[in-house]
């Protein structure tokens, strides 16, 4: 087979830098005109709206209940959805499902630690997870029966190779959220304990994680010992936003109930809220309430999270 003539060759080459030239055009209207409508919905910085929003009166808080039945510090607690029941886990090496209402216990179970640092509620109330210095996140299928020995119906679902610090079910019984002190967190698929991704981009132990709302999709935010809070795409493992707020490790993190921005807690004695943008260009509008920081920069392409 003969190749084309070359006056044909070079029209093609022509035609295509042509095309490609007329592309880069429209995208960078494109990205004009929506940098425009962002320009129209983002008039305004989030600590100027805040400046001008009324202070709440003082806020008086009661004790309604006292549950009683851990012997040292309690170090995780989660909410049933039913909003009665909830578990805690404790250094003591307990975990503990009590009715919030009578404050009983209705199930206890004696892990092979100490610290057991991570519990967490099934969306069905039907099993609760846990994990500590044993590396191991565990699922414990709950039921009506309270003297039944769930110790023998436990279910290790995930393996880290340091402890186990913070484990959340996502929007089903079915896949668990983990984080560790080996610096990653991880997705399992709780029948078979199969890792289904992993989320590596901290430099040092990772201490909480929290799931967005559901309506917002796949993400979750994580937050460690290298003062970092770092927003991830469940579904291709990567880190889409990453914020240096703090100047110590961060202890805790979560969601604004938007799921367009979080709050995050830190040893060195301050909050943060941060505030996620997403389109052409990932940037973040923060407010402080005592200090200012710094947010990362990243681009990425335009998709739904």
């Amino acid at each position: 087979m003969r190749s084309p003539p070359i006056p044909e060759m070079a029209t093609q080459e022509v035609q295509l830098n042509e095309t490609l030239a007329h592309l880069k055009t429209e995208s960078e209207s494109l990205k004009s005109k929506l940098e425009e409508e962002r320009a129209k919905l983002h008039d305004v910085e989030l600590h100027q709206v805040a400046e001008k929003v009324e202070g709440l009166g003082q806020f008086v808080m009661k004790t309604r209940r006292t549950l009683k039945g851990h012997g040292n510090k309690v170090l995780c607690m989660d909410w049933c959805k039913d909003k009665r029941r909830i578990v805690s886990s404790s250094q003591d090496g307990k975990v503990i499902v009590w009715d919030a209402f009578t404050t009983n216990k209705e199930h206890a179970v004696t892990m092979p630690c100490t610290w057991v640092m991570a519990c967490a509620y099934a969306p069905s109330g039907c099993a609760v997870a846990c994990g500590g210095l044993d590396n191991k996140c565990s699922v414990y299928p709950l039921s009506l029966d309270k003297n039944e020995n769930l110790a023998a119906k436990k279910k290790s679902v995930a393996m880290h190779t340091n402890y186990l610090s913070a484990c959340s079910f996502t929007n089903s019984d079915m896949q668990i959220l983990t984080s560790s002190g080996d610096g990653t967190c991880a997705l399992w698929d709780v029948e078979s304990g199969q890792l289904l991704q992993s989320f590596h981009g901290h430099a040092a132990d990772v201490l909480c994680l929290d799931l967005a709302p559901s309506e917002t999709g796949n993400t979750f935010v994580s937050g460690g010992c290298d003062k970092k809070a770092n927003v991830w795409d469940m579904r291709s493992g990567q880190c889409i936003q990453s914020f240096e707020t703090h100047e110590s490790d961060i202890n805790s993190v979560r969601y604004y109930p938007s799921g367009d921005a979080f709050a995050s807690g830190s040893d060195d004695a301050t909050l943060t809220a941060n505030k996620m943008r997403i389109l052409l260009k990932k940037e973040s509008t923060l407010f402080f309430i005592k200090k200012l920081g710094r947010t990362s920069e990243k681009y990425f392409p335009v998709f739904n999270l």
